[in-house]
């Protein structure tokens, strides 16, 4: 499995990703992804595959392989935008319905899911409560989603693109 450097936004983002074919960029907002139908047709009929045939199919699978994410999401009432979490609840088949202990904790197992380093650029409702709820939403995911390093940048609208480049440009070799 290559390892990728993935950046997954919920707004179109104008930024240069390093010419590296490792590194990939994904607008959610000019994808069809339809919601999770909690069918769970992924672990028992189709495992590791969703059963909805849209775009989300194609980027499960990079999410499960990138090393290093950077995610831009607007807020909203502390968790992440609608177009964002659809995507990453989506990514259930990248998950196993075998339950383990990790950390003291009950987690699923992952199906060849890199370690990542992952960066969260977040917009929006940036009330004090909103930052920590989205802070305690993202300790709690980094487990089940094998962040093994995470940090939350919260920035407004006119920052994001001067802060997804500044990261992206960490990933140059």
């Amino acid at each position: 499995m290559t390892a990728l450097n993935l950046l997954m936004s919920d707004v179109p983002i104008n930024v240069t990703l390093p010419d590296e074919a490792e590194n990939r960029y994904i607008d959610l907002s000019q994808k069809k992804i339809s919601n999770c139908v909690g069918c769970f047709g992924c672990w028992v009929k189709t495992p590791g595959k969703c059963v909805i045939r849209d775009d989300a199919v194609s980027i499960y699978p990079l999410i499960a392989q990138s090393s290093k994410v950077i995610y831009v999401s607007k807020i909203c009432y502390g968790s992440y935008d609608i177009v964002m979490k659809t995507m990453l609840e989506r990514a259930l088949p990248v998950q196993q319905a075998f339950i383990r202990l990790y950390q003291g904790e009950t987690h699923h197992f992952q199906r060849n899911v890199a370690e990542k380093e992952a960066v969260i650029i977040a917009y929006g409702d940036l009330s004090e409560e909103s930052r920590e709820l989205f802070q305690r939403l993202i300790a709690r995911n980094s487990k089940n989603m094998v962040f093994k390093k995470w940090e939350i940048f919260f920035v407004s609208e006119n920052e994001v693109e001067n802060t997804v480049q500044r990261e992206v440009d960490k990933w140059k070799k």
